[in-house]
């Protein structure tokens, strides 16, 4: 029982000496379109590292095309998209894709995919660092993770 004590010192002393987090995409998930030719949406999270980072490019071999947008609330109260070329991560932040928010349209997604599958993405930023990660796919009517 007397060790108990300096190991638990030691352990909290060796906690504070870990690597700081590195710049990470994690919770991607994709809703498919209700009608197959339309766009799919994928949603993720971007964690910051010990640096800020831009992200410049979302794509996948699974789709013709990854775009990046935001939605906002436009004239009248209506929703509206705007494409984002880019986005600043700052450095240890968080930066959600989320439903009603920041989101990835994707486009001409092979009909190969269905709910259910997963499909891989490639997060590019602007110093060349490359992600990538797999990505649950839902249905058009399926309830996304909480």
């Amino acid at each position: 029982m007397r060790w108990l004590a300096p190991m638990a010192i030691m352990a909290a002393t060796l906690g504070g000496c870990s690597d700081p987090a590195e710049l990470a995409v994690d919770g991607a998930w994709v809703r498919l379109p209700a009608v197959a030719s339309r766009p799919g949406v994928a949603y993720f999270t971007v964690h910051g590292g010990p640096q800020p980072a831009t992200l410049i490019n979302v794509s996948s071999g699974w789709a013709v095309r990854a775009d990046m947008h935001e939605s906002m609330a436009g004239a009248g109260g209506m929703m509206a998209m705007k494409p984002l070329q880019d986005l600043a991560i700052p450095a240890n932040g968080t930066v959600a894709f989320a439903p009603g928010g920041r989101h990835v349209m994707v486009y001409g997604i092979n009909p190969a995919v269905h709910a259910g599958d997963t499909m891989t993405f490639t997060f590019t930023f602007a110093d060349g660092r490359r992600i990538r990660r797999v990505a649950r796919v839902l249905g058009a009517g399926d309830t996304g993770p909480q």
